[in-house]
């Protein structure tokens, strides 16, 4: 591992003001790279969701830096923040944020659709993607006819349609059973991820600690320890 696809370094982070103001990070550094699957596990409280949205670009530290695939994320403007994100990194959501008016495909086309690709060609790529994902099938239907593994599978496939290099995983398995959140993560660990892909995940279910190559631990906003996953 020598390309890091993510340099966070002195990473700290305050909500609240006055007596109320709380740390929720301490001084986080950590690299993760292209063609590994990173976990950030802790308790709750102990600042992984708050990682997750500094390194992604979505909520902005009161100090430190972070290097995104060679960007310095958030020296940038806002507006090319946003883009950055749009172009560079997929997200998957632990609710799946998927919208119940619109079909699995159309769905899956929304981050082509806010590039700007033509409609034909965004739900063409859709479609691939969702073939891809094992539910060519239900391009048609509405979320709310599928299961909660299938609704996992639509955001994995709107998470890549637009290939992006970093993605980001919210408790990806938080709502599903056991048999399918290891059969998800399976499919994330050997048909996401490649050499050019770096994968972190938020999670709380030990059941997928050992698909991760690194689980980073989190304490009270505080990197305790990295450890090296016994990888599947």
């Amino acid at each position: 591992m020598t390309n890091p696809a993510i340099s966070a370094h002195a990473i700290t982070k305050f909500f609240g003001e006055g007596d109320a103001r709380t740390c929720a990070l301490r001084d986080v550094s950590f690299e993760a790279y292209f063609g590994e699957m990173l976990l950030i596990v802790g308790p709750s409280g102990s600042g992984k969701t708050t990682l997750l949205s500094v390194v992604s670009g979505i909520l902005r530290p009161d100090s430190g830096d972070v290097v995104v695939d060679g960007v310095n994320l958030w020296k940038q403007p806002n507006d090319l923040i946003a883009q950055f994100r749009l172009n560079r990194i997929g997200f998957v959501f632990q609710d799946y944020h998927l919208f119940a008016r619109l079909t699995t495909a159309e769905n899956v086309a929304i981050p082509l659709i806010l590039k700007r690709r033509p409609w034909d060609q965004a739900i063409g790529d859709a479609l691939k993607y969702l073939k891809r994902v094992g539910l060519e099938t239900r391009a048609q239907l509405p979320p709310v006819k599928l299961s909660g593994g299938e609704q996992q599978r639509v955001a994995i496939a709107r998470a890549i349609v637009s290939q992006p290099d970093i993605l980001i995983f919210d408790e990806p398995t938080a709502s599903l059973d056991g048999d399918t959140g290891r059969s998800i993560i399976e499919f994330v660990k050997h048909e996401v991820l490649n050499e050019h892909r770096c994968i972190v995940t938020v999670t709380h279910d030990s059941r997928i600690f050992d698909y991760a190559d690194r689980i980073l631990h989190m304490e009270d906003g505080r990197l305790k320890s990295i450890d090296v996953g016994s990888v599947k």
